[in-house]
């Protein structure tokens, strides 16, 4: 953002401090993708329906705002730092008003089906004429370009995981059914390559003057992220199936039931030898290498019951102790009660509280991740109700005094 600009920000932090983004998403994959910026000192200004708001708001588990009003806990841990705004795009108006707010802005992000903006007057000829500079990032099920059948197809995060393979992988073999990864992996996997893609394209506008628009399907992001299955598939004619953990090639990656629970035990290589020492197994016996590189043969169902018993006779705490020791990758694995009390976690500021603004009080959540030597992430403010920052947004970037604003909202456009 150019310097002449001044931030509605509060006080300077984080490594992107004087970014201004516009977030007209809703739901999940793109307004996280501008959580994360705000967490990180951008400016982030959300942009939603008059009366209704971002359907988010409501979905998931409620936390009581007062005797008639809740919000989900997803929206207070990720919407925090942000300001939120009310506007109908749809309306002559509410476009030229938006059309005022992109003139300033360095990021436009936004998530909807093909060709819902260009019905507005809002295409993206249109928007970069009013900042040629501008970032354009359409956050899609689909993309905005491709096979027409496609193009209008409505998308959530499990079509997401289908429609991009990730659930054809995920789960047990045939018979039983395929299952989605959660919560809502698809839609965080797409967040993150919203995000990236939006900074890539930043730092070449900030270079060069030019701005220019990102095509993001979320399918693709999802499909981005499948290791070397197409590989497989187009060089050794490989379609993969599920198989679930044990019925890959390499063992031990899986889940062992201990005593008081689970615990995940991961051993390649030279650690798979390290492993064999402390089940009392002969390391120099190839039927367990032959076990550790083919998990569905003889000798690897063998070693599968081998370890099974050992973990099933120990603690995870004695499991974790011991393996952990001999740098054998393990750990339980960990619900919210777990992480909320383990040391690491602690150690960290893993989850720290903040004052929320719709709730009148102190809440903890999920701080920040990476963690930055020199520009660290904060929370200046929690969450806000439905166009809390109407009149502070359009007062101080279109000028509109107070009974502008009055009279938007009687026509119901802000």
């Amino acid at each position: 953002m150019d310097i002449e600009k001044p931030t509605l920000v509060p006080e300077e932090f984080g490594p992107l401090q004087g970014v201004r983004t516009l977030s007209t998403g809703t739901i999940v994959a793109q307004p996280f993708a501008a959580a994360l910026l705000a967490d990180m000192g951008a400016e982030v200004i959300h942009v939603e329906l008059p009366r209704d708001g971002d359907v988010w708001r409501k979905l998931g588990r409620p936390i009581p705002v007062d005797d008639v009003t809740t919000v989900s806990t997803t929206w207070v841990q990720e919407h925090r730092n942000t300001f939120c705004v009310t506007l109908d795009l749809s309306v002559p108006q509410g476009k030229e008003m938006f059309l005022e707010l992109v003139s300033k802005a360095d990021i436009w992000m936004e998530s909807s089906k093909s060709g819902t903006y260009d019905k507005w007057g809002l295409d993206d000829d249109t928007v970069l004429a009013a900042n040629p500079k501008l970032v354009i990032t359409h956050v899609s099920g689909y993309g905005q370009t491709g096979h027409p059948d496609y193009l209008g197809r409505a998308s959530y995060d499990v079509v997401g995981q289908a429609f991009g393979g990730m659930m054809h992988l995920n789960g047990s073999p045939e018979p039983q059914p395929p299952m989605p990864a959660v919560p809502l992996s698809a839609d965080y996997i797409t967040a993150l390559f919203c995000m990236w893609s939006s900074l890539a394209g930043y730092i070449h506008a900030q270079r060069t003057g030019r701005g220019q628009v990102i095509d993001l399907a979320q399918y693709e992001a999802v499909h981005q992220i499948l290791s070397g299955t197409m590989m497989a598939y187009y060089e050794l004619g490989i379609n993969r199936e599920r198989t679930g953990y044990k019925g890959s090639r390499i063992q031990p990656f899986d889940a062992y039931h201990a005593r008081d629970g689970w615990v995940i035990i991961a051993a390649v290589g030279t650690v798979f030898d390290k492993l064999c020492l402390i089940l009392g197994l002969d390391v120099s016996d190839p039927k367990w290498m032959k076990a550790h590189t083919d998990a569905a043969s003889l000798e690897g169902v063998e070693f599968d019951a081998v370890i099974s018993g050992w973990v099933e006779e120990r603690s995870i705490k004695e499991v974790e102790e011991i393996l952990n020791a001999s740098q054998v990758a393990c750990c339980p694995v960990m619900s919210a009660k777990d992480m909320d009390e383990n040391p690491h976690y602690q150690a960290r500021d893993m989850h720290i509280e903040w004052e929320d603004e719709q709730l009148g009080r102190k809440v903890k959540g999920v701080g920040f991740t990476p963690k930055f030597s020199k520009t660290p992430g904060k929370v200046w403010r929690g969450s806000v109700s439905l166009g809390y920052d109407n009149d502070l947004v359009y007062h101080h970037y279109l000028g509109l005094q107070p009974e502008d604003l009055q009279t938007l909202r009687e026509q119901g456009i802000i």
